[in-house]
């Protein structure tokens, strides 16, 4: 009989245990960021290199709107 209440007693706190698990999903969907937003934070702070950060995104936003430019104006001579 005790094995019993044993085997039963270890089921129940499986089960409980199971129930109570962390849903994992939807936590990293709303807490994961992209590259572009990690970099926008580094470059907003105080630590060394920020402002290289900052100047790096500047120049690689300069040289995209330059492409889009570039690819337009040879869409619509």
């Amino acid at each position: 009989m005790s094995k019993r209440l044993i085997v039963i007693g270890s089921t129940l706190l499986s089960l409980a245990l199971f129930a109570c698990a962390k849903d994992d999903t939807t936590q990293t969907s709303t807490t994961t960021r992209t590259q572009r937003e990690k970099d926008s934070i580094l470059a907003g702070s105080q630590i060394p290199g920020a402002k290289a950060v900052k100047k790096a995104m500047t120049v690689a936003d300069s040289a995209t709107a330059r492409q889009i430019r570039i690819d337009t104006s040879q869409q619509n001579p």
